[in-house]
């Protein structure tokens, strides 16, 4: 929840003129639902990808505030971030949801960024690997 739609497309714009046509690595931004057309306009020309932040396993309904993987698409998002800690830590989002939604987003060609990782109580109960093992399978 950071950068207005003027300010994430002078940091796209910033970030494209830096990258320009270099593709020896692969650069992506995801900036917040409300400025990905501003940050894609900014980006221009260059090589530097776009990506949401997340997306709703639905194609349409009555989902107040989310947005489905059409619509990323339609904004020319190649990426998506599923799985982030503060979804599944503020939202309460399960394994099986991300999972849901992780297949979403492959159906639609988008590719997902898969967040893991433990709470800090589970690595203090040295669950980490049990803990990235369940969420990535």
């Amino acid at each position: 929840m950071n950068k207005t739609s003027d300010e994430a497309f002078e940091l796209a714009k910033a970030i494209a003129e830096k990258v320009g046509s270099d593709n020896s690595v692969e650069v992506l931004i995801c900036p917040t639902f409300t400025a990905l057309e501003s940050a894609l306009r900014g980006l221009g020309s260059s090589n530097v990808k776009l990506g949401a932040q997340n997306l709703y396993p639905k194609a349409s309904g009555a989902y107040t505030g989310e947005i489905s993987a059409e619509m990323l698409r339609a904004l020319h998002c190649t990426y998506v971030i599923l799985g982030h800690s503060e979804r599944r830590q503020y939202f309460k989002e399960s394994d099986e949801f991300i999972n849901e939604k992780v297949k979403v987003a492959l159906a639609a060609n988008l590719k997902p960024i898969l967040c893991v990782g433990e709470t800090l109580a589970q690595r203090e109960a040295n669950e980490t690997i049990a803990v990235i093992k369940a969420q990535v399978e």
